[in-house]
């Protein structure tokens, strides 16, 4: 069931979207080669335990960690491992959601780890953009095909395929609400969006097949042929118009408390 969201709940959520940006933006100030993808993700729970704020994806259906740490190609829901040592060259996916005060906000932002091939900056840049034009078509009136249309026409005119199997969907008190988003579509197909539906659009998208295969942990899934992957994603109010995203990092910057949070951290 679709459920609109109150102005009281959209601004609880705006709370816990901050934390969540904040949460990148402290990430940006450490990723470095060296670190582990362990190390990133007890980083990013001490700070939002800091910040008062419960990762709520650590123990959903058994997931064990604060962060989602996709590396390379790995497409989502990548385990954090002291073995998965950042290099030069990396693509690092990190995917969480952010649980203030019972209101829940999801963003995964992908980071180049050091210097990166042509055709990695190239797959990063057309994924975000691709986030983009799927949120530009969210608005009230038209329907979720609309928004994996615009991802998937765009994503294979500039060589890329949009993984299928793993979905954008509502969000609120519950991680996962309806209704459920695909990347890829056609126009004027499926639900109609309402003003105040609260969603997420999350394209993953790849170098080389759209298909996946899975690791033997139960989550990682990875691209079949080995080829890099990327993923970006929003939290997003649908209104009458532009959509409102709740998890826009530009919107926020350290202050000086959690800058010395940062610094006083111990790895």
């Amino acid at each position: 069931m679709i459920t609109l969201k109150t102005k009281e709940e959209i601004e609880g959520m705006r709370k816990s979207g901050e934390i969540l940006c904040k949460t990148h933006l402290a990430i940006r100030e450490i990723l470095r080669p060296g670190l582990t993808t362990l190390q990133v993700n007890d980083f990013a729970e001490a700070f939002m335990k800091f910040k008062n704020a419960i990762p709520k994806q650590k123990g959903y259906e058994g997931f064990p960690y604060a962060l989602c740490t996709s590396l390379n190609d790995v497409i989502c829901h990548g385990f954090p491992k002291k073995e998965d040592v950042l290099k030069e060259g990396d693509i690092l996916s990190i995917d969480n959601v952010v649980d203030y005060n019972g209101y829940l906000s999801d963003s995964c932002w992908s980071y180049a780890i050091g210097k990166i091939s042509e055709e990695d900056k190239k797959l990063m840049e057309v994924t975000k953009n691709s986030m983009y034009l799927g949120i530009e078509q969210a608005v009230a009136g038209n329907r979720i095909g609309d928004i994996g249309n615009a991802i998937q026409t765009y994503v294979e005119s500039e060589g890329f395929s949009v993984v299928r199997d793993f979905v954008g969907h509502g969000i609120g008190k519950e991680m996962h609400e309806d209704p459920q988003v695909p990347h890829y579509g056609k126009s004027g197909r499926g639900r109609r969006l309402m003003e105040n539906m609260v969603i997420t659009v999350e394209p993953m998208i790849n170098v080389g097949t759209w298909m996946m295969k899975i690791d033997s942990d139960g989550w990682t899934a990875r691209t079949r042929d080995g080829k890099k992957s990327c993923q970006f994603e929003h939290t997003f109010v649908v209104r009458d118009g532009k959509a409102d995203i709740l998890t826009n990092q530009d919107d926020y910057e350290l202050n000086d408390e959690e800058k010395q949070w940062i610094k006083n951290y111990k790895f």
